[in-house]
């Protein structure tokens, strides 16, 4: 699996332990923030792995941040994205199985034994396991293409 990740420039530290902890499991990593400078601007690299996952160039993103929040509002701007802001175990199985995300972002305030915990579940998650949960993610697709008039 392919995995592409960002962070802006106070993310970077963690970047780094996130990448090595991928790489250890076998994972293939695109870093798509090399680059970073205090002045840096978080939206630039959410739509970066955004985009490496629309060009189907890599399969899930990891985006970090001071709050997760900023990352995940950027990234949810991307049509074909669905980005969940991770905080629990059950976060992370959730947001796969119900919601098909394919974005995950974090805090970097958040322990990083707990991040690499997180990561993992979303990883190992069936991507959405029911019927109920296609047809609410289908009505998402939906309104992001114009095409849903039920409201």
């Amino acid at each position: 699996m392919k995995i592409a990740i960002a962070s802006d420039h106070r993310g970077v530290e963690y970047k780094k332990e996130v990448i090595n902890y991928l790489h250890s499991k076998k994972y293939e990593v695109i870093d798509c923030s090399i680059k970073n400078t205090p002045i840096d601007d978080y939206p630039d690299f959410a739509f970066q792995v955004c985009k490496k996952i629309i060009d189907k160039e890599a399969e899930v993103g990891i985006l970090l941040c001071r709050t997760g929040i900023g990352m995940s509002i950027a990234a949810n701007k991307v049509k074909g994205i669905r980005c969940a802001k991770i905080n629990s175990i059950e976060d992370a199985t959730l947001c796969r199985n119900d919601n098909g995300a394919n974005v995950m972002t974090f805090n970097y305030t958040e322990e990083i034994e707990n991040i690499k915990k997180y990561i993992d579940a979303f990883l190992s998650a069936d991507v959405i396991n029911d019927e109920r949960h296609q047809r609410r993610v289908d009505k998402i697709i939906k309104y992001e293409n114009g095409e849903y008039n039920e409201l």
